[in-house]
């Protein structure tokens, strides 16, 4: 009688992760608009497939797994928490470095028409690196050139979509 009666007690102390019913309802609602999207395309007569099984594929999966969460929310099953092993919460954000990081950005942003994706990818890694704690500038810039110009030469080459050379035009 006693196992009878802590099962409902066991059952009401459960806490349900409400919020975990919020990401299966919008894991269904994207599911349902790829879905629907999908019904849009104009391939044409051509393919039967087509490029619409892409998409009918991912809405599916996408609302097969928004319900499997509901499911797995109703019986109780719940996320483990962050243990924050590597990082110290009582410790205040360090808002200089973030602002570093965006300044980088933008100055990406700004520059990278004129300057082009090499020099600028260089910068910005170096610069970066630099706000997040590393004194060997020389071989942050060295590693930032390659890195981009590597980048620059794969999206050129091997994908077909060409970045700016900028004021390296004729020289890459």
């Amino acid at each position: 009688m006693s196992s009878a009666a802590s099962e409902p007690d066991a059952a009401a102390s459960r806490d349900v992760d409400r919020a975990q019913y919020g990401l299966a309802g919008v894991l269904a609602l994207v599911g349902a608009y790829t879905i629907y999207d999908a019904t849009t395309l104009n391939v044409g007569f051509g393919d039967p497939v087509g490029p619409r099984i892409f998409p009918y594929a991912i809405g599916a999966i996408t609302i097969v797994l928004a319900v499997l969460l509901t499911v797995a929310t109703a019986r109780g099953s719940q996320a483990e928490a962050e243990a924050g092993e590597d990082i110290d919460l009582t410790t205040k954000p360090d808002w200089l470095t973030v602002l570093k990081l965006l300044g980088f950005l933008i100055f990406a942003l700004l520059t990278v028409n004129f300057l082009g994706w090499a020099i600028t990818g260089a910068v910005v890694f170096a610069g970066c690196a630099w706000s997040l704690g590393s004194r060997t500038v020389l071989r942050d810039i060295l590693v930032g050139a390659v890195l981009s110009v590597a980048s620059w030469y794969f999206f050129y080459v091997v994908l077909g979509v060409p970045l700016t050379p900028g004021i390296l035009d004729g020289i890459l």
